[in-house]
C-alpha cells in the first residue's frame, strides 16, 4: 500500500481501533464495537506509559492497520530489551495487500533502533495464516506461550 504512515494513536482514533480488534473472526467474540469506561481507562493507560506504544496505520486520514508495541526491561540475555508485538490488526478489505508486512517491518525496525535483543508476539494457536505470516517475516516459534484466563 502507498500513502500509509505509521503514528502513535490519539484518543480521536480509539472508536477505530476497537473497530479494527472486532472486525476478526476471535475479536467478534471478545471485543465490543464502542467505546465505553474499560476502553477509555485502558487507553489512557496504554498512552500514560513511556513503554507502551499503540500505533496506528493510517491511510490519508482513515485507520486501515493499528498494534501495540511494549518494550520490556530484563534481566536475561544479559539486561536486555525486548520487543512485544500485540493486537496487529489489518482492515479486513484490505488484508493481504502487503500492509502487515509494512507495519511488522516498521515494528521490528524501531525495536533494532531501541536496541532490543528480540522482537517477541503471541498469536492464537488457531490463525494458521497468521502462522505463516509470521514465520514469512522471519519469526520463529521456538516457545509455548501459556495464558491462564482471570
Amino acid at each position: 500500500m502507498t500513502d500509509v504512515i505509521f503514528r502513535e494513536a490519539v484518543r480521536a482514533d480509539l472508536p477505530g481501533i476497537i473497530a479494527l480488534l472486532a472486525d476478526d473472526v476471535l475479536g467478534k467474540a471478545r471485543d465490543f464495537t464502542e467505546v465505553d469506561e474499560a476502553y477509555e481507562k485502558a487507553f489512557a493507560d496504554i498512552t500514560a506509559d513511556p513503554r507502551n506504544h499503540l500505533i496506528v496505520a493510517d491511510a490519508d486520514g482513515e485507520l486501515v492497520g493499528c498494534m501495540q508495541i511494549t518494550y520490556i526491561p530484563g534481566l536475561g540475555r544479559h539486561g536486555a530489551e525486548r520487543s512485544l508485538i500485540e493486537s496487529v490488526r489489518v482492515r479486513s478489505d484490505l488484508r493481504g495487500r502487503g500492509l502487515g508486512r509494512d507495519m511488522m517491518t516498521w515494528a521490528i525496525d524501531r525495536a533494532r533502533e531501541r536496541g532490543c535483543a528480540l522482537v517477541q508476539l503471541t498469536t492464537d494457536k488457531s490463525r494458521a495464516d497468521a502462522h505463516r505470516f509470521y514465520r514469512n517475516l522471519g519469526l520463529v516459534a521456538s516457545h509455548e506461550g501459556m495464558k491462564l484466563a482471570l
